[in-house]
């Protein structure tokens, strides 16, 4: 099939990640995978929640919204309707997991960390950008604080889908609303997995096209993380 761009079947979307995007926060980074842009950010505040007080031991939280004008049609804050939708619990719980799967609470100390994904434009792979742009955030951000130990590995996120019999990497918004197949991979930056979202919107998939689409994943999450590592490192403003 041919692909916006001219992209081949295995291609990532041209993928940036700009660190300290904002003054005030403690950690930031704007992703951007093709027209999809996230604002990621990261805020420590000391003590925790108090089912945890006493205990030594840290917390992480995420939060994920999507802005009015991120898509084509204005999306109504969800604030202003009282109660968040499904997809939005849904997506804040798996930023949150991403995180705390890389993160060793103790060396935290009792301190809570914030992270907030802002969806600003909405072209498909929307969690999987949040995952890989707030993981840079915080590593700003605990590297800041004198903290970065906390981090015992990055974690990147990527979606694949079959999209006309095919296995694609990286669908914009237009591949995953006809995929036959959709894929949410989230990784370690050392290989191992910490999530894995598959789901058939037609017909069962094999094990053949799930371990295709994995290995495909994993080439993508290792580009996503070498972009990673230059944004982490790059020098403080």
């Amino acid at each position: 099939m041919s692909r916006e761009n001219g992209r081949r079947t295995d291609e990532l979307r041209s993928l940036t990640i700009e660190p300290d995007y904002l003054e005030q926060a403690h950690g930031s980074a704007l992703i951007s995978l093709g027209r999809t842009r996230v604002l990621c950010t990261a805020t420590l505040e000391d003590g925790v929640p108090r089912w945890m007080m006493g205990r030594g031991k840290g917390w992480l939280t995420a939060e994920y919204s999507m802005l009015p004008a991120s898509t084509g049609q204005r999306t109504p804050r969800e604030a202003s309707q009282g109660k968040q939708k499904g997809r939005t619990v849904e997506i804040q719980r798996l930023i949150g997991r991403a995180m705390r799967a890389v993160a060793d609470m103790e060396a935290l100390g009792e301190r809570t960390l914030w992270l907030d994904c802002d969806v600003l434009q909405a072209d498909g792979g929307t969690r999987c950008a949040g995952i890989s742009g707030v993981y840079v955030a915080t590593k700003r951000a605990l590297d800041r604080m004198g903290l970065g130990r906390t981090l015992v590995d990055s974690v990147a996120a990527v979606s694949v889908g079959i999209v006309d019999g095919e296995v694609l990497l990286d669908l914009d918004y237009v591949e995953d609303s006809s995929a036959e197949v959709d894929l949410n991979v989230v990784m370690t930056g050392s290989g191992r997995l910490i999530e894995v979202q598959a789901t058939a919107e037609g017909e069962p998939f094999s094990r053949e096209d799930l371990d295709e689409m994995l290995a495909l994943g994993a080439q993508g999450i290792d580009e996503i993380s070498a972009a990673q590592r230059a944004a982490a490192e790059a020098v403080h403003a």
